[in-house]
């Protein structure tokens, strides 16, 4: 299969650095280039891209709103955004996953990270550099709305999710792969595979990313402070 890539950057010059690296993988390729969010909506709208590497910082309609723009569109929920971020820690990361971001990745990363992020997000099969992820969303939780960050809504859906499904969702927020929570809780891979699947679909997670955010939102995972 080949994976269907759209860039979305206010940079040319970066865009094209991004496409001549794409297109240079046999398994990949560019399929359109946006300047701005709004016209990153419209182009994944026509061009159905498996994966939108998404700059959050962008003139008129931003990263963060256009993620949220396709997040919500049920037409384009086989989508999956990456956000691009030139610091590691950056206030909206956090907003830009609840909005429906797969993950994020640093314009610093070397290539290989980012076709690897690419292929990761395409599979939806993990986080995107999971232990820095939670550790980031964790912190920015934990300075959010004051309190304990405890989203009620939240927190009423998890009662839908058996005790392995919340056991695993507890090994999933702490960043850990399927054959890692597999050989925790000395099952298969494919039986945590199958429980995750289920906590996302009880839980209206487009992916590993979402819950994550989930169990920190509703408080079944508390964020460190050190």
């Amino acid at each position: 299969m080949t994976i269907r890539v759209l860039l979305a950057d206010d940079q040319a010059l970066l865009r094209s650095a991004f496409r001549v690296l794409v297109d240079s993988e046999s398994d990949m390729e560019v399929v359109g280039e946006a300047s701005d969010g709004a016209q990153a909506v419209r182009l994944a709208r026509e061009q159905a891209p498996d994966v939108v590497l998404m700059d959050i910082r962008m003139p008129g309609t931003d990263g963060l709103a256009a993620t949220r723009m396709i997040s919500e569109d049920a037409s384009l929920a086989q989508i999956r955004v990456v956000i691009l971020t030139t610091f590691e820690v950056d206030d909206y990361v956090v907003e830009a996953l609840r909005a429906g971001a797969s993950g994020f990745l640093g314009k610093g990363s070397e290539p290989e990270e980012l076709l690897n992020a690419i292929r990761v997000a395409a599979g939806g099969e993990a986080l995107l550099s999971p232990t820095a992820t939670k550790g980031l969303i964790a912190r920015f939780l934990a300075q959010g709305d004051g309190g304990d960050g405890r989203d009620p809504a939240r927190s009423e859906r998890l009662g839908t999710l058996t005790s392995r499904e919340r056991e695993v969702l507890v090994q999933v927020a702490a960043g850990h792969s399927n054959d890692e929570i597999a050989e925790r809780l000395a099952v298969s891979p494919l039986t945590v595979k199958t429980h995750v699947n289920r906590a996302m679909a009880k839980l209206g997670a487009r992916d590993r990313a979402q819950l994550v955010v989930i169990a920190y939102e509703s408080g079944l995972v508390r964020p460190r402070t050190d």
